[in-house]
């Protein structure tokens, strides 16, 4: 019936948002957090200071024993810092993340927080100790404040441990 579904894509059920993965869709938040396991590697490419945006080059890391399924990470800006390591404005509480405009975003979590899909490489897994490929992330400042600092959180899936084969006795 699903002969066109590759054995692994199963496993992704419950992998991601809008667009789906394997044929299937699901929430991004529904991914597990993987942040402890990979790292985010943010490089600035690009600043237009006419317009204060920012472009970023953002691609993981696999520091895992695991292999991780490539097309089901993503990244989400988590967070927005500036200098003093902080994330909110000091009078207001207001999160620095809502004062600017991220563009091209592949979508948002449940609690508002701007996603992006990590570009699928040659490999379908993320082996362990290797780098994906960089998602283009583009970050307006509308405060045209000089300094501040965009945080990640990787979402994604393992790649679940091949099953062991069975070996059948004969019989006596």
């Amino acid at each position: 019936m699903m002969s066109w579904v590759r054995p692994w894509c199963l496993a992704a059920v419950s992998a991601i948002a809008t667009e789906p993965l394997c044929g299937f869709a699901a929430s991004p938040d529904q991914v597990p957090d993987l942040t402890g396991r990979v790292q985010a590697i943010v490089t600035l490419k690009g600043r237009d200071n006419f317009t204060s945006e920012y472009r970023y080059d953002v691609s993981v890391r696999n520091l895992s024993p695991d292999a991780i399924i490539g097309d089901s990470l993503i990244i989400v800006l988590d967070k927005i810092t500036n200098l003093a390591g902080e994330d909110r404005e000091g009078l207001t509480g207001e999160s620095f993340l809502k004062r600017f405009d991220v563009l091209d975003q592949d979508g948002q979590t449940d609690d508002g927080k701007p996603y992006f899909r990590i570009p699928a490489g040659t490999s379908p897994d993320l082996v362990p100790q290797t780098d994906s490929l960089p998602a283009v992330v583009r970050i307006r400042n509308r405060d045209y404040v000089a300094v501040f600092t965009p945080s990640f959180k990787v979402l994604g899936q393992k790649r679940p441990p091949p099953e062991a084969k069975r070996v059948e006795s004969p019989l006596s």
